[in-house]
Parts: structure tokens; sequence; C-alpha cells
């Protein structure tokens, strides 16, 4: 399994692995070349899949990150801008991401996520759920993300240059994402060939995650430490993602 970090940074892999039972591959194979000439069917529905994994750094104890992230409600819809996130129902969003495209075809996803409570195991779970009203013209989401924090001590060296009032524990909020696009491509697309479409659409959607990602990260840092009054080291505020390309977790790895 080959990691690739999406900013040219190694990152360690999550100590814990979310149990998604009915977690499907993560990708495509490219086809072989007697495959790349033969053309797709024109109505069916062509998949980009990736794995990804992240460990958000929070200069709190756990219990106060759980606080936080348990009422959502204040804090998602603006931390999540400039995309627009409209409340559905209790725990649910409807996100609008922004429009991004490839080849000539645009697309400007709609999603809904639902953002389960904390689960006996301790993971937090978000989920698609359907928006009411909408159809996606042409794309389906599969969106399955699980996170769970982990409490970091704060060695010595690292506490001499804090402030007096840092907390002199942390918790990494470590987490994964499994993302599923299927997209039915209008035909002037399926007359390119395969490998093209594939590779050109696996190489959209990390550039939409890392783009997303990363605003997202920063803004739910800067947020957290700044309602709870806390200081936030400048160490911290690196880029956190990795991809895991081509990364199909196991049997064992998904229990």
């Amino acid at each position: 399994m080959q990691a690739n970090s999406l900013d040219n940074q190694s990152f360690d892999a999550p100590s814990r692995v979310a149990d998604f039972p009915n977690a499907s591959e993560t990708h495509t194979p490219c086809p072989d070349d007697v495959a790349d000439v033969m053309p797709f069917d024109a109505t069916e529905l062509i998949h980009f899949r990736g794995y990804y994994t992240s460990c958000m750094e929070m200069w709190a104890p756990p219990r106060i990150v759980e606080n936080y992230l348990d009422v959502h409600s204040e804090w998602f819809r603006r931390c999540a801008s400039p995309m627009t996130a409209e409340p559905l129902g209790e725990n649910g969003y409807a996100l609008r991401i922004g429009k991004f495209g490839a080849l000539g075809y645009e697309v400007e996803p709609k999603i809904g996520l639902h953002l389960l409570p904390q689960g006996k195991d301790g993971f937090y779970r978000i989920e698609t759920i359907p928006v009411p009203d909408y159809t996606p013209p042409g794309y389906d989401v599969d969106f399955k993300a699980a996170l769970h924090l982990i409490e970091q001590a704060v060695d010595e060296v690292a506490a001499a240059k804090l402030p007096a009032n840092a907390p002199r524990v942390m918790c990494g909020v470590e987490w994964e994402l499994h993302l599923d696009v299927a997209i039915h491509f209008p035909r002037f697309i399926h007359a390119l060939p395969q490998s093209l479409i594939q590779s050109t659409g696996d190489r959209l959607l990390n550039q939409i995650v890392r783009q997303v990602s990363r605003r997202l990260t920063c803004k739910v840092q800067e947020d957290f430490h700044t309602s709870r009054n806390l200081p936030f080291p400048k160490k911290a505020r690196r880029y956190p993602w990795a991809h895991r390309h081509a990364a199909t977790p196991t049997a064992e790895e998904l229990r």
C-alpha cells in the first residue's frame, strides 16, 4: 500500500481504523492497452475513488475538543464558508462545494452530509444523506468519514516554549475519509481514452479534497482555539492531509 502526500510531506496513518462494514475499493486501476481503446458505455457512471487520512492538532484535552465537536451547529457553517451549508434536520447539512471542471465538462457538487454524534466506540462519523427536493444532475457522491480523538502529552522542550496559559496536553484528531464520486459524462467525454478520463478525474478529485480540506482544517483550528481562548502554536499550523493512492484497506483493517 503506497501512501502519497498531497503536499509532498510524510504522514503517519491513524492508530485506529473505523468500521466501514460495506466499504468498497478505493481506487479503480487503470485499464490495460486493449481496454483503453474501447469506448465507455455512454449510460454508465464512471467512478473516481480516494482514501484519505489526516491528523489535526488541537491544543486542549480531548474532553474540551469533544464538547466543541458535539455542538457543530455553532461552528460548522461558519467554518465551511465560502462553501454554503444549509441545515438539514438536527445533524445534517446541504453543502455546496463550488464549481469544478476538466476536459470541457463542469460540475457544481451539492451533497447532504450527516454529522453523527459520537458513537460508543469513540468515533464521530460523517455520511452522505439525500438533500430534499434535489436530484444531483449527473453525479453521485458517497462520503464516509470517521474521526476520533487521541490525547498526546506535550514534551518538556515544547512546553517550555508555550505561553503560561497553554495546556500541557494536546489532542490529535485522527480521521479518515472514503470518497466515491460517480459521474454520468456526456457522450463527447466518452469518446476520449478511458485512461485519460480516469487519470484526469482522479487528479481533479485529489485537488478538490486538498483545497477544501486545507481551508476547512485551518478554519476549524482557528475557530476552536479562539472560541476557547486557547493559544495555538504556529508550528501546529501545518497542512495535515495525506492521500493514500490506490489504497484498498483489507478486511482486517476495516473491522
